[in-house]
């Protein structure tokens, strides 16, 4: 496999700094950073060429590296672990 698909890489798109609700880069002990916002409404969402996932609200866009393939596999696992009643 390749760096890309074990990276996935993710960018998000704001219209206007007023739908960004908080923004971190927590300190250098932990490394976290926490982004928060509100796409909004939501208009689309779509799978491009197979590839990229993109989400579009009225506020901005959220695109992530991710194939339709990865998606399909990982909610099918979700869906197996729901249907066994326990806890995993």
């Amino acid at each position: 496999m390749g760096k890309r698909v074990k990276e996935h890489a993710f960018s998000i798109e704001m219209k206007s700094e007023r739908s960004v609700r908080k923004m971190a880069f927590f300190d250098q002990e932990n490394d976290h950073v926490f982004f928060e916002g509100y796409l909004g409404e939501l208009r689309n969402v779509s799978m491009i060429e197979g590839v990229l996932l993109e989400v579009e609200g009225i506020n901005g866009v959220l695109r992530l590296d991710i194939t339709q393939r990865e998606m399909e596999r990982c909610l099918a696992q979700k869906k197996e672990g729901e249907q066994g009643g326990g806890q995993r």
